[in-house]
């Protein structure tokens, strides 16, 4: 699969919930903006000059979480942004997971690409 959920992160989860293994959740995800496929370990097409930024959620409904801010990437070049990758550090750290964005965005250096939207769930649920 091009993009999901990383090894380390559903290692994590799976030892937590089913071997009473400890895991210390992150105290804040940050989003990294990539120009590509991020790959597995979520370091392929990082975008040129671009930091990771903060990010906040909304409480888990129905299996799934979403944002509840609107992170900002201030582009450094000219490049378009098509993924994007989630870390439980601002630098260094665990990849979380990684999505393609719905619409590519492409700007110069200094303009803002902002993410509204990234949804991540555990489907399918049980009816």
């Amino acid at each position: 699969m091009a993009t999901g959920i990383s090894v380390y992160l559903a290692n994590k989860l799976l030892d937590h919930v089913c071997r009473n293994m400890p895991y210390t959740p992150p105290t804040t995800v940050y989003f990294q903006a990539h120009t590509g496929q991020p790959g597995a370990n979520m370091t392929s097409n990082v975008a040129t000059g671009t930091s990771r930024v903060a990010c906040s959620f909304a409480a888990a409904s129905s299996g799934q979480i979403e944002l509840d801010n609107t992170p900002e990437v201030t582009l450094a070049g000219t490049q378009t942004i098509s993924h994007g990758s989630f870390w439980d550090a601002s630098s260094g750290g665990n990849p979380l997971w990684s999505a393609e964005a719905t619409v590519a965005k492409g700007g110069v250096a200094g303009d803002i690409i902002r993410v509204t939207t990234a949804p991540l769930g555990f489907t399918p649920i049980a009816s």
